[in-house]
């Protein structure tokens, strides 16, 4: 159920509230059944049962549909378990979603935040910055400790940022992670800052399918050892 971008949407607002939930537009089986006529002029498209299966409409008028139908409809044919074998996505139903289109009026961004949480305490933070630079370069994979110290990690090979980092609500986005992660061993809890709101991202079990390496190798460890089996709830 966590792992299913629709049927997330309802524990969420039984944990924590619907307010904390990005506006949904609308929910399909197939991509024929979309009536975009009754979609605002721009909105984000996104399938329930993977990772990556987004289309952005920033314009209807401009808005490539042709594109956006060959890219979901394989997304919907495809069990995105096969992939790296993480069994929360093999028996999702495939659909689509459409979600209000956010973006963050002082960045031009949506900050992304994810919260790596061991059995209800948020212990480190990761965010993808610059993912929209003018310059074309790779965005920074930065990660942070929970007072928003940088810490010395790198993955995937990218640079991590060096300027100080401040986040709207940093305090009550911790207090909610810890609430949504309480009594697993690990979850990756992710929200997005909007305009000073928080609004929900994702909840993950393993982060990056859990085979991209961390550098240096002993946070590989140190993030290992964080998690405690078994959970005394």
């Amino acid at each position: 159920m966590w792992a299913d971008k629709y049927e997330v949407r309802k524990y969420i607002e039984d944990t924590i509230g619907g307010d904390y939930l990005i506006p949904l537009l609308g929910v399909w089986d197939t991509f024929e059944d979309i009536d975009f006529s009754q979609l605002p002029n721009q909105f984000v498209l996104k399938t329930t049962h993977d990772s990556g299966g987004v289309v952005i409409c920033r314009d209807k008028s401009s808005f490539d549909y042709r594109a956006a139908k060959k890219k979901l409809d394989k997304r919907l044919h495809t069990n995105y378990y096969w992939a790296g074998r993480e069994m929360p996505y093999k028996n999702i139903k495939p659909r689509i979603i459409a979600e209000k289109y956010m973006i963050d009026s002082t960045s031009n961004d949506l900050p992304d935040y994810k919260l790596f949480c061991f059995n209800g305490k948020p212990e480190i933070l990761f965010y993808a910055s610059e993912r929209f630079n003018k310059e074309g370069h790779p965005p920074f994979f930065t990660y942070y400790d929970m007072d928003l110290n940088i810490l010395p990690i790198q993955s995937k090979g990218h640079q991590t940022d060096s300027r100080p980092i401040k986040i709207d609500n940093w305090e009550e986005m911790k207090r909610l992670a810890s609430i949504l992660s309480k009594g697993h061993p690990h979850l990756r809890v992710d929200f997005y800052s909007i305009n000073g709101r928080i609004f929900f991202g994702e909840i993950t079990f393993h982060h990056d399918g859990g085979f991209v390496p961390f550098i240096p190798q002993e946070w590989d460890m140190r993030l290992g050892d964080m998690i405690k089996l078994p959970i005394d709830n």
